[in-house]
């Protein structure tokens, strides 16, 4: 029996090898998406609180019951018509009253959020469909509340179809490429305040409020586009940098009765943000966010669209400065007697009640666990839901609070990255939640948060993850030499032992409010180069989010300074560890993380001996107005704080192997951050590696690109680590 026993462990073993003899690859990273969960997309609740919708492959909206998690019908089904570009719906849009739907088709991206397509309306009763537009292309289409009318931006010019009469009426006419923009966001709106609508319909559907960007004193940025011209032709578009003029926001409303359009008053000063607009319940009040030039000052106006007259509602002002407002800034009760704001002034992010007046009624959220993004306000029950941290800004979880500021009640239950969708009168919610060792769990709750459904298990990614070697990611914490503790996760290569010494590799972002050391799922690049006998390593410095304004804000006006500062002490306190290779350390990263790269190898050669920085910003001053100046100031203002932490100006420190890495067509971090710094390296006689991927973005993708980026940045950590 003893020997039976030891030869049936025995095969349990080889078989356990076998089962898990596979290594990730580059291919099944860049190529195949193995590790890429399943999730639930697409998802639209309904008007009834009972069913919601989602969008399927293959052109299709099914009907689900929030009670049982079972789909019970099909809205629109692609299949019904001889239409090729409805089998690659990307969006959608119900209208208010849920007889007709707007089918987004054939996306071509402008920037990083906008596009143009070509939308086509579905009628449901009449089961028929046809093209919103036969005369071009069009951007942001959107239902008026009534379902009657759409509005849709083409040529950077307002229209309005009549769905009845199918009379299409153009409300703008002086809308310019590189001058103005009607109903759409400008460059630095859409990137930096994620201003993805310049339109908003009335609830009452007669008025239709605008963004009107001037951006004629915004000067241009050029880029040529090199791919398959004789002579590369040359994409110029309004950018503006830090210190540099902003386009001219004005807010206007076309009233659909009068046909007339009326300027809303928003102050005498021109040099500031609009950041959103938003109407009330009253259709005759409209909401304009404003914050100054310096970003330390946000007023609440009330405007009437009828005379175009506003007052101020409510005015919050920051030493430091004000995070960009979002969507649900401010959130207005259904009653209207309510609105809810997001403030800083307790040191940390909370949520606070106001009435109409402007008065404050409480403060909704407390404690260390910021609110990170606001779901909806259940007015009836005098709930708010949200999303806030749970106990570490490695964790995230969904809450309710009530309007009196005395329960504050979580709904999610394990520890991890949770966030919910929930459903109209907030009766259920659909639930989203993965772990370092858990990929994305999607189920269906009730309010009081019962599990009635589980909707994706992604059971057959787990299936794939049991076939790989996949090495285990840990957390840890530790604390510098300045008394700051910090947090950071550590990969290790499989079959890990301590009295190995490991060459280390340093990823990380450490951008103002990020956060990279996060209790969620991933399979990525870490793991690829842990298989391959690297440690890898990320911590979260100062600067980053999570753990309250004064760690948060520190960066303020010196960018850069205390973010390298807590690398390379990163890098230190790696070195006193017993299985770490000293002398063989790298770091990297893309974006801010490669603007950090950079400026770490340059500032302690004693510590990094190799890093790649893709698509780095590597002087503050090419950089765009809005967020570089909502951390910086401006440079007229803050001359030292703009230059001290570029590393385009500490090239002399290079000592080690650096490789430079920029899409030629990146309209975000300009192409032109790598090359100064190529030439300010070659007038320093630094020898460094640079690769330029022709007419790809700040996202440097399409076709090949992935994979023989990833091979590339793979064989230089190889070859130099």
């Amino acid at each position: 029996m003893k020997r039976l026993l030891l030869l049936c462990a025995s095969l349990a073993i080889t078989y356990f090898a076998f089962s898990q003899s596979k290594t990730i690859t580059l291919e099944d990273l860049n190529v195949h998406g193995t590790f890429r969960p399943s999730s639930v997309r697409g998802i639209t609740s309904l008007n009834d609180g009972e069913h919601y919708t989602t969008l399927e492959h293959g052109g299709k909206i099914a009907k689900y019951s929030y009670s049982t998690g079972e789909m019970v019908g099909v809205l629109f089904d692609a299949d019904d018509f001889e239409v090729a570009p409805l089998k690659q719906i990307s969006d959608y849009e119900l209208s208010v009253d849920e007889k007709k739907i707007l089918l987004a088709t054939d996306i071509a991206p402008v920037y990083r959020h906008s596009f143009t397509a070509n939308y086509y309306v579905y009628d449901i009763e009449k089961n028929e469909v046809s093209l919103l537009s036969k005369n071009g292309d069009q951007m942001l289409a959107t239902f008026s509340p009534d379902g009657s009318m759409v509005a849709f931006v083409r040529n950077n010019n307002i229209f309005i179809k009549n769905l009845a009469s199918s009379v299409e009426q153009q409300i703008t006419t002086d809308g310019l490429f590189n001058h103005i923009i009607n109903g759409a966001a400008d460059w630095v709106y859409e990137e930096e305040f994620r201003l993805i609508t310049g339109m908003q319909w009335s609830p009452d559907s007669k008025n239709l409020a605008f963004y009107r960007f001037d951006e004629g004193n915004v000067k241009l940025f050029d880029m040529a586009m090199y791919m398959n011209e004789l002579y590369p032709p040359t994409y110029s578009f309004k950018y503006p940098k830090a210190g540099e003029e902003n386009s001219l926001v004005t807010i206007h409303v076309y009233n659909v009765d009068t046909k007339g359009t009326r300027k809303m008053d928003v102050g005498e000063e021109t040099d500031q943000y609009i950041a959103r607009i938003k109407w009330t319940v009253d259709s005759d009040k409209l909401c304009m966010v404003r914050l100054n030039r310096l970003q330390n000052r946000i007023d609440l106006l009330m405007a009437n669209p009828s005379t175009g007259e506003s007052t101020t509602l409510f005015t919050e002002t920051n030493k430091h400065f004000i995070e960009e407002p979002t969507d649900s800034y401010p959130l207005f009760t259904e009653d209207g007697k309510f609105f809810i704001v997001p403030s800083e002034r307790d040191g940390f992010n909370h949520l606070y009640l106001y009435s109409m007046d402007g008065k404050l009624v409480n403060q909704l959220t407390k404690g260390n666990n910021e609110v990170i993004e606001v779901y909806g306000c259940d007015t009836k029950n005098k709930r708010v839901y949200y999303q806030a941290f749970d106990g570490s800004p490695m964790q995230t979880a969904v809450y309710y609070s009530s309007f009196d500021g005395k329960k504050s009640i979580k709904l999610s239950e394990s520890l991890g990255t949770n966030s919910a969708s929930f459903s109209d009168g907030f009766k259920y919610y659909i639930h989203f939640y993965s772990s370092i060792s858990v990929p994305t769990q999607v189920t269906l709750h009730n309010a009081k948060g019962k599990q009635i459904r589980i909707l994706e298990d992604n059971a057959k990614l787990n299936s794939t993850l049991a076939e790989y070697q996949i090495p285990e990611k840990e957390f840890f914490s530790f604390k510098t030499s300045q008394g700051v503790e910090l947090n950071g996760y550590m990969v290790k290569p499989i079959g890990f032992s301590e009295n190995t010494k490991y060459p280390v590799f340093l990823n990380q972002y450490s951008g103002p409010n990020s956060r990279s050391v996060v209790n969620r799922f991933s399979v990525s690049w870490d793991e690829y180069l842990a298989s391959e006998g690297y440690l890898v390593v990320c911590v979260d410095g100062r600067g980053t989010g999570g753990r309250g304004e004064e760690f948060r804000k520190l960066t303020y006006g010196q960018l850069g300074h205390y973010e390298s500062i807590d690398q390379i002490e990163t890098g230190k306190y790696l070195q006193g560890l017993p299985y770490v290779d000293k002398d063989r350390i790298g770091i990297w990263g893309w974006s801010y993380g490669g603007y950090m790269s950079s400026l770490c190898l340059f500032k302690a050669p004693d510590v990094f001996s190799m890093a790649i920085a893709v698509a780095p910003v590597t002087n503050w001053r090419y950089y765009d107005s809005v967020y570089t100046e909502r951390f910086m100031g401006l440079p007229q203002d803050n001359a030292e704080g703009y230059d001290n932490n570029s590393p385009i100006n500490h090239v002399d420190g290079l000592q080690g192997k650096l490789l430079l890495v920029h899409g030629t067509a990146d309209d975000n971090v300009h192409v032109q951050n790598t090359i100064e710094m190529a030439e300010q390296l070659i007038k320093a006689n630094k020898q460094f590696d640079m690769m330029l991927y022709p007419d790809k973005n700040h996202s440097i993708y399409g076709g090949n690109t992935r994979m023989h980026l990833y091979t590339l940045l793979t064989n230089y950590v190889k070859a130099n680590l």
